[in-house]
């Protein structure tokens, strides 16, 4: 297969044979991904002129902060690493701190990872959860067991008290823009909803009456009613739940969350993201954007389904799973043939022509 071809790429500089030999070893062992649309090269030394598409890798040494500083300011990504783990330094900023062993293959499989079209830091999360002769061992070698996976470093701690359980498979789960649609759509008989509210401005009553309905209405139903992003209302209006999103875990008090008693749902959208997440312990995770969508802004292209079914794999057991992004009733039936227990869905309930026969429609997929 062509997508399989990397010692004639270019992928590491200086040249390394051996390196390349292997990553085409392991890439084969990966699956059918596309090849990555980036023409990536990870040098394992200083290039002469640093650009956007270069990964350096510095292995047993620290770099002068001024170093780092250049390299990034030309665009390129830098990753630290050591016996303990590794770090990628990203020219925006940002910085992907990984605890955990390094394989001696970790830079072959990095390079396998990327060809794959993972973002940087997810294909970094994914090498160092690899092992040497992994390609040897199955017919499909991709990382499914979550205790050989990297820790991420320099967490806070998660809260004292653990948020309590959500049911393994959460079912159909309507992401709803107003109390009035919550009311609506738990009448049909669906037991997990999210009301999240865009522009609380437009809401007649305001924010916290609407939270406190929609809480209202969940009891009434005996429903579970996660509220997003709006943590401190819903823990006055007694909420079953609340959903954030990854930003939000560097603002919201998370052990105010717990002791409220809520369940915590959490947005990811990549491994980094996910290991993030977990260390939290939520009552579930969000993986999305699998399809694209227009109900919201995210950052990362579509996930797609063959990277959710590896999300599925690899959480089955751990943690509930929800799907989201771009799913209707066209698309439910493949999403759910990965196994995932949940899929949230938005326009497809609220934009439909009879959102009852929608959403009866959709409640049939889960039961197939």
């Amino acid at each position: 297969m062509e997508t399989l071809k990397l010692t004639d790429r270019g992928w590491f500089w200086p040249p390394v044979d051996e390196l390349s030999e292997a990553a085409e070893r392991i890439r084969a062992r990966l699956g059918d991904w596309p090849r990555t649309s980036r023409a990536w090269r990870i040098c394992l030394a200083a290039p002469e002129a640093a650009g956007p598409n270069d990964l350096i890798v510095v292995i047993g040494r620290e770099v002068p902060d001024g170093e780092v500083a250049a390299w990034r300011g030309d665009g390129a990504a830098v990753v630290q690493a050591s016996a303990g783990g590794a770090t990628l330094m990203a020219p925006g900023g940002e910085r992907f701190s990984l605890e955990g062993a390094l394989a001696e293959d970790w830079l072959a499989a990095l390079a396998a990872f990327l060809d794959c079209g993972f973002d940087a830091q997810d294909a970094l999360v994914l090498a160092l959860a690899w092992r040497d002769g992994d390609e040897m061992r199955s017919e499909d070698a991709w990382p499914v067991e979550l205790s050989r996976f990297p820790r991420v470093a320099q967490l806070p701690p998660a809260p004292v008290l653990a948020f309590p359980a959500c049911p393994p498979r959460l079912g159909l789960y309507p992401v709803l823009p107003s109390a009035q649609w919550v009311e609506r759509v738990l009448a049909m008989g669906v037991k997990t909803v999210q009301l999240r509210v865009k522009d609380a401005d437009a809401l007649p009553s305001g924010l916290e009456d609407d939270i406190a309905r929609a809480v209202a209405a969940g009891r009434r139903y005996d429903a579970r009613v996660f509220i997003n992003d709006h943590w401190r209302e819903a823990a006055q209006a007694g909420a079953y739940g609340v959903h954030l999103g990854q930003e939000d875990l560097d603002t919201a008090d998370l052990e105010a969350i717990a002791r409220a008693g809520m369940r915590l749902g959490l947005s990811t959208h990549g491994y980094y993201e996910m290991l993030r997440a977990l260390h939290y312990r939520p009552s579930y995770l969000a993986f999305g954007a699998v399809f694209p969508t227009g109900t919201k802004t995210v950052a990362t292209a579509p996930q797609g389904i063959t990277r959710l079914a590896r999300y599925v794999r690899l959480l089955d057991g751990h943690v509930p799973l929800v799907a989201i992004g771009g799913i209707d009733a066209s698309r439910l039936a493949a999403v759910l043939a990965t196994g995932v227990g949940s899929a949230a869905l938005v326009s497809a309930v609220t934009a439909a022509a009879d959102p009852a026969a929608a959403v009866a429609r959709l409640q049939q997929a889960f039961q197939a």
